[in-house]
């Protein structure tokens, strides 16, 4: 076999892993972007702790079906860059969705998000959640409230007892 041909069987093999390995993975139009755009958007997704690459369609979508993922050759038309995450399911989303909001050059397309095809609507809806930090203070929160209720519910009835009581002995 050719050299070139080895060297995309490679190429292929590695998006694979990066597919199967990633919980977010979304796919984006950057025509229009200039070259500090792009770098700008590389610098907040790095932060984010997402990878993001320019990859060829064909070679994308060969590996999509390796794995299993053929939802996301929907989505591989045209000039495509592609954001990987490997922790945080809703940082890309979020990261991408603020930058298209400020740069209209970029264009979300789609993806999948823990093995399951989104569209652009569900990418939007995930990019507006709170982060995972946010929500477990909510959940915290949640699961105070009762106790926090009940420790006042306590305090208020023993007041209440201190008084009556202090009112007796006058």
């Amino acid at each position: 076999m050719s050299k070139a041909i080895e060297q995309k069987k490679v190429i292929v093999k590695e998006i694979a892993d990066k597919l199967t390995r990633s919980k977010t993975t979304i796919v984006a139009d950057y025509r229009g972007l200039n070259v500090k755009q792009m770098n700008e958007l590389r610098k907040e997704l790095r932060e984010a702790g997402v990878e993001m690459q320019v990859l060829k369609n064909t070679l994308t979508r060969r590996a999509a079906e390796q794995v299993g993922m053929e939802d996301l050759n929907q989505h591989l038309t045209g000039p495509s860059a592609v954001a990987f995450s490997y922790e945080d399911v809703v940082a890309p989303a979020k990261v991408l969705h603020k930058f298209a909001k400020n740069n209209k050059e970029l264009e979300i397309k789609g993806g999948i998000v823990e093995g399951r095809a989104v569209s652009l609507d569900e990418i939007k809806a995930l990019a507006e959640l709170p982060n995972r930090e946010g929500l477990l203070s909510m959940l915290l929160s949640v699961l105070q409230a009762p106790m926090r209720n009940f420790a006042l519910a306590v305090k208020a009835v023993a007041d209440k007892d201190g008084e009556a009581g202090e009112a007796q002995e006058a």
